[in-house]
């Protein structure tokens, strides 16, 4: 069983199309019942908030439902609860290594860690930006989801 989080600063954008990406991809390749996926955000601006509208609407144009996601704030359990923690930038990695307990294991990383062939390691946040921002980060996120698929089904998931 393998247990990513997501993270991103509010859980509206970025780490919510990860979360939808990645849960589809897994979904499709028929590993859904050893992969849990969850998203979070560093922030609490938007907790129990539904992702932007924006990222919804590529979401949906690209075939990824995320209506059922809410945004929530990451929390000591999630230390603990979860084997990845995945961050979009380097700002989130940093404040996720200030609050990681010592005695977690959980491995913090940057999620496009997991797409070797890009140049960009950071996720952009398409919040103050226009349409094309947000179809940016889907094209990244699919990149990267892949390469974290194929990651969990090499270490056995």
């Amino acid at each position: 069983m393998a247990r990513v989080l997501f993270v991103c600063l509010g859980n509206i954008c970025r780490s919510p199309t990860a979360h939808g990406v990645f849960e589809a991809q897994v979904r499709a390749a028929g590993m859904a019942d050893r992969v849990t996926v969850d998203s979070a955000g560093t922030g609490a601006w938007h907790v129990g908030r539904p992702p932007d509208g924006r990222t919804r609407r590529v979401a949906l144009q690209r075939g990824y439902d995320l209506s059922h996601l809410r945004a929530r704030q990451v929390c000591a359990a999630d230390f603990y609860a979860f084997d990845y923690l995945l961050a979009m930038d380097e700002d989130n990695l940093a404040a996720l290594r200030a609050m990681r307990p010592d005695d977690s294991q959980v491995e913090l990383r940057l999620f496009l860690d997991y797409a070797q062939d890009l140049r960009e390691r950071e996720v952009p946040d398409p919040y103050y930006g226009g349409a094309g921002g947000f179809e940016r980060v889907f094209d990244l996120v699919e990149r990267a989801a892949a390469g974290l698929l194929a990651h969990l089904r090499q270490a056995g998931a």
